[in-house]
This record gives C-alpha cells, sequence and structure tokens, in this order.
C-alpha cells in the first residue's frame, strides 16, 4: 500500500465544498481542514505509488475551487 499526504490550498470561501468533493475520490482516506498556510490536509492510501500521481494529476487537479498542492509520497 502506497501513501502520501497532500496539501491544499482552495479558493477562499469554497474549503468545505473542496474537502467534500476530496472526501469522495477512491484512495482518499482523510480530508482535513486545518489552519496555517494550507486550507486541508490530504492522506491518500493506494495499491501502488503510480497511482499516487494518477490521482493527483487527474483528479484532485481537476475540482473546482482548488488552487495548488504540495504532495509529500512515504517513504518509510
Amino acid at each position: 500500500m502506497a501513501r502520501a499526504y497532500v496539501l491544499v490550498k482552495a479558493d477562499v470561501g469554497h474549503v468545505e465544498r473542496v474537502q467534500e468533493a476530496l472526501a469522495q475520490l477512491p484512495g482518499v482516506r482523510d480530508a482535513d481542514i486545518v489552519t496555517g498556510e494550507y486550507d486541508l490536509i490530504v492522506v491518500i492510501e493506494v495499491p501502488d505509488a503510480r497511482e499516487i500521481g494518477r490521482l493527483i494529476m487527474r483528479e484532485i487537479h481537476g475540482l473546482p475551487g482548488i488552487i495548488s498542492t504540495n504532495t509529500y509520497v512515504v517513504v518509510g
């Protein structure tokens, strides 16, 4: 199982909507609203590490309200 943490910046006023959309994606285990520089921290767990990139590029980046992401793949 491959896991990654994705830090997400969202449009002002759309954080909860983005959280709801993220939570519906297969492979997303948690999508938590946080304080600080980023608006959400998303935990991804997928069977294969290649799926992390596919999920981020094809699904997460396409969601309305997302400004940017920063991904940290777990290596240990």
